[in-house]
């Protein structure tokens, strides 16, 4: 289908062809859309659309396996309490020893009888009692990795919310433009109507019609783009709730909070439970018991051991007899590792340069918490202040734009400045529904910054 119009057409004749091709296509796609909403609309809340995005997000799921792991190394070290036992058994068959009685390239002179078959079956334990409290460090380590893994998870399961909050608001913010374009091109179209009676009693001009008609078309297509930003916005959503692409979904208008509240206690909150802040913090304590487990190395390591074990034939004393017997061992063995004297002192020192290093980083984050926290706290206040603005620009473009309509009508001002009161006025209420949406997803931010989203 060609869709060129042809420039020798009058422009008026121009705008009523891309009238009838905007109808053309927008027609079966409102349809498309009207149908599949009918059969296939999701109508959620944002804490609904955060279970789905939670309960489908791989990277969740990974965090959480993460965390179950650090678990299981906390119960791996524990038992390592508990004593070594080793059994074992042996089966071995020994010749007779020749005597070489001539020298060793000669041949043997006579052979010594043997016990022939030699059978073993014993255990083996070893408990320790201490090394170096070695142990216990590790447990401590493993404790706190398994709490960092914790907090990891949970910083995870906040971003993922505050990504399905924005692409939530983002869909949210596309439909409130819509039905604002919806409205506005019908007070347009009223309009235009009034203007196309005036001038044919002659009371304006045909290119205030021309005008009119022209600025209506910008508004169809400023309508399609919302469309097509609905469509997008809709399929990120789907995506991270894990929903099939062309699902559609009608996402709840939510309430803000109209207190933005105080700095001093959002800050308290990011102190308590901010995950950067959190991790850091952990980090530091890891390198702390490091530390102690270098130190560790110069301690004595004491245990208890035993040694249990029937064999045949009797060889432990003489004279052997080719009998079964059984014999137990059992005693403290004490070891001192003295090279670890001078092998241990350069380790130490890196050890205490890592503390001091985690420290500084440390105090670092937390610089940064409190930078983090004051610009989202002071954007969350002035996106609330964005919306008192423009609730009054709002009010002042209406009256104004009922001003203009009614002098243009009484022929006192300009079409142009009745397109520009218009244009002004549905720009305002853009920047209305803009300035609501952008206020919850500061405000979502700052939740998230401070680790309670």
């Amino acid at each position: 289908m060609n869709t060129q119009v042809p420039i020798f057409m009058n422009h008026r004749a121009r705008i009523a062809v891309m009238w009838v091709l905007m109808a053309v296509y927008a027609i079966p796609i409102y349809a498309q859309d009207a149908a599949t909403e009918v059969n296939d609309t999701l109508k959620i809340s944002l804490s609904q659309a955060w279970q789905k995005a939670e309960s489908y997000s791989r990277k969740i799921a990974i965090s959480k396996k993460a965390t179950a792991i650090a678990g299981d190394e906390i119960k791996d070290a524990i038992r390592e309490r508990l004593p070594e036992l080793e059994v074992m058994g042996s089966a071995e068959k020994a010749t007779n020893i020749p005597v070489y009685g001539n020298g060793i390239f000669t041949n043997p002179t006579s052979q010594h009888e043997v016990i022939h078959n030699l059978y073993k079956v014993g255990a083996d334990l070893y408990l320790n009692i201490y090394n170096g409290n070695k142990l216990n460090l590790k447990i401590e380590e493993n404790r706190i990795l398994h709490q960092l893994a914790g907090i990891r998870e949970a910083e995870t399961v906040s971003g993922i919310r505050y990504q399905t909050a924005a692409l939530y608001l983002e869909l949210e913010q596309a439909l409130i433009f819509r039905e604002l374009i919806l409205q506005d091109i019908a007070d347009q179209q009223k309009q235009l109507k009034e203007i196309q009676s005036f001038h044919r009693n002659g009371t304006v001009l045909k290119s205030d019609v021309l005008r009119v008609e022209l600025d209506l078309s910008k508004r169809q297509l400023t309508l399609v783009k919302i469309e097509n930003d609905i469509r997008i916005a809709n399929q990120k959503l789907n995506i991270i709730m894990g929903e099939p692409d062309e699902r559609v979904v009608r996402p709840e208008i939510t309430q803000l909070p109209t207190d933005a509240g105080r700095y001093t206690d959002y800050l308290e909150q990011a102190l308590h439970h901010s995950y950067a802040w959190h991790i850091s913090g952990a980090e530091t304590e890891i390198s702390r018991l490091h530390v102690k487990q270098v130190k560790a190395n110069v301690r004595p390591k004491i245990g208890l051991y035993g040694d249990f074990y029937y064999a045949n034939p009797q060889i432990f004393l003489y004279p052997y007899n080719p009998s079964w017997y059984s014999l137990g061992i059992s005693g403290i063995k004490a070891s001192f590792p003295l090279s670890s004297l001078y092998h241990n002192t350069y380790k130490l020192q890196s050890a205490h340069l890592e503390l001091e290093k985690e420290e500084e980083a440390h105090h670092d984050t937390e610089d940064k918490v409190r930078q983090q926290v004051k610009e989202a706290f002071l954007r969350y206040k002035e996106a609330l202040v964005q919306i008192d603005v423009a609730n009054t620009n709002v009010a002042r473009a209406e009256e104004n734009a009922r001003i203009i309509k009614v002098t243009y009508f009484n022929q006192a001002s300009l079409v142009t400045d009745l397109l520009d009161a218009d244009v002004q006025l549905l720009q305002s209420r853009f920047e209305l529904a803009a300035a609501k949406v952008l206020a919850q997803n500061r405000y979502y931010l700052l939740q998230h910054i401070t680790g309670i989203l």
